[in-house]
């Protein structure tokens, strides 16, 4: 018989809590990594990007993808090894033991995937929405993140099967601005090959300009780690899950660096900075003059949307999986009986986006989300090292040897100043951990000192 998450409440008693549904398979796992990394960071944030570095603007997200496909590795030899629901909280705990790591952790990535749909938010209301009508955007905020609540709500396998559908939509639009930029560039000799190599450093260094502009360009290929999450409702995951990261993987950052090189031949780099969360808008409007760009805004919507409801999707089941080891308080962890979906954890992230959107820019937002995974990474990285002493019987993926390390290296040097982060995305970053921290301690004084064997995560 299949074993399921032990769910118990502080009285070491068993609640009768539904399992998860198992609804995902391979194809429906491979949209899931494509959608989420397609999302807000390639149709919102290029504009912040260009203003960073230049034209070079193909540069960081080529990096970006380098960085992320070697922590992908280390998350692929974990996930075979432990497929759960709780991800690099999960790995973190198993690796250290450290409960209070563990569950900062746990905070970090939930964090990062609240932000991440604020971002997405931000550019639904200040960007595509505004070709149509302008409303205030924590109106709009507020109704955005109450429909992704109530779609999560219905359901994974109704959630998944959307993001099938969001994805189809979001990429044709990115297919559409490589079409026209490809005819614009081909036929109609427009571009200037000359700003490919233009690195403009402002008042900072080349390197600096490169590795901030990185680590903002990191958001665009986030995504895949919100996979590992969704692992209790796969069909097989050690299986299905090195084929679908790594090709979606593949895939999304083909199409970044294709968009990224044509964006710079046809738009100055200043002009794309202006343009903020609308420079595709303004790719197209300069590539196909009398293009009814309220087409491709109607896509933009599209893709947010897909965006921020697989962001939410991630963060709810992750504070899920962690309320069953009580970790957390174990109220995240009740499930509905009727949608089988963790409603409370649902309702909490949901608010918590609501606060961000009505709070910060898009820049910020997606800068402090790319901070929190970066530093996530790092740990994972070096978790995967520790894990490798503590074997399992089953075949899983093995990362190569040399990746890890490598990961820890970039993933740790792009989470430190000298890297060129912005001095607020380390303070919003530092009060949504602070809101952790309040947490740890109010489950502390409640339930009292919680210690949770980690062998009993790799039972079956």
């Amino acid at each position: 018989m299949r074993h399921h998450p032990r769910m118990t409440d502080v009285a070491g008693t068993a609640p009768a809590q539904p399992a998860l549904k198992r609804a995902i398979g391979p194809k429906l796992l491979l949209f899931f990594v494509i959608g989420d990394i397609l999302g807000t960071g390639i149709y919102a944030l290029m504009g912040s990007v260009a203003g960073r570095i230049g034209g070079a603007l193909w540069l960081p997200f080529l990096l970006a993808f380098v960085v992320a496909f070697l922590t992908a590795f280390s998350y692929l030899e974990l996930v075979g090894k432990y497929p759960r629901a709780a991800g690099a909280a999960l790995y973190t705990h198993k690796a250290f033991g450290i409960n209070f790591l563990t569950f900062m952790v746990t905070f970090a990535v939930m964090a990062s995937g609240v932000t991440s749909a604020a971002t997405a938010a931000k550019a639904f209301g200040d960007t595509y929405l505004k070709e149509f009508i302008e409303l205030p955007t924590w109106a709009v905020a507020g109704v955005f993140i109450l429909g992704l609540a109530l779609v999560n709500f219905r359901g994974v396998g109704e959630s998944v099967k959307a993001n099938v559908v969001l994805t189809i939509i979001e990429l044709s639009g990115l297919l559409l601005v490589i079409g026209v930029g490809l005819y614009a560039v081909l036929l109609q000799g427009q571009g200037d090959a000359s700003r490919l190599t233009q690195i403009d450093p402002g008042d900072s260094t080349v390197l600096l300009a490169i590795t901030g502009a990185t680590g903002l360009a990191f958001f665009a290929m986030v995504g895949f780690e919100d996979s590992v999450n969704m692992a209790e409702e796969c069909h097989d995951p050690p299986r299905i899950f090195p084929r679908a990261m790594l090709l979606g993987m593949g895939v999304a950052a083909s199409i970044y660096v294709v968009i990224a090189v044509l964006s710079s031949l046809l738009v100055p780099a200043a002009d794309l900075e202006e343009a903020g969360s609308g420079a595709l808008l303004l790719v197209l409007e300069v590539g196909a003059p009398g293009f009814p760009l309220g087409v491709f805004a109607v896509i933009g919507l599209f893709a947010v949307i897909n965006s921020a409801l697989i962001n939410m999707l991630m963060a709810s089941r992750l504070l899920y999986g962690m309320a069953n080891e009580r970790v957390i308080p174990s109220v995240f962890g009740r499930v509905h009986e009727g949608r089988r979906t963790p409603w409370v954890a649902i309702v909490f992230t949901s608010v918590i986006a609501v606060i961000l959107v009505a709070s910060a820019d898009i820049t910020l937002l997606g800068g402090t989300t790319s901070l929190l995974l970066l530093a996530v990474f790092t740990i994972v990285n070096i978790a995967v090292l520790v894990l490798r002493r503590r074997p399992v019987e089953h075949d899983h993926f093995r990362a190569p040897s040399w990746s890890p390390w490598l990961g820890i290296l970039l993933c740790g040097f792009l989470v430190t100043p000298l890297s060129g982060k912005s001095p607020k995305e380390y303070l919003v970053a530092g009060i949504l951990l602070l809101v952790g921290v309040v947490l740890w301690a109010i489950n502390h004084v409640v339930v009292g000192k919680v210690d949770v064997d980690p062998e009993r995560f790799t039972k079956s």
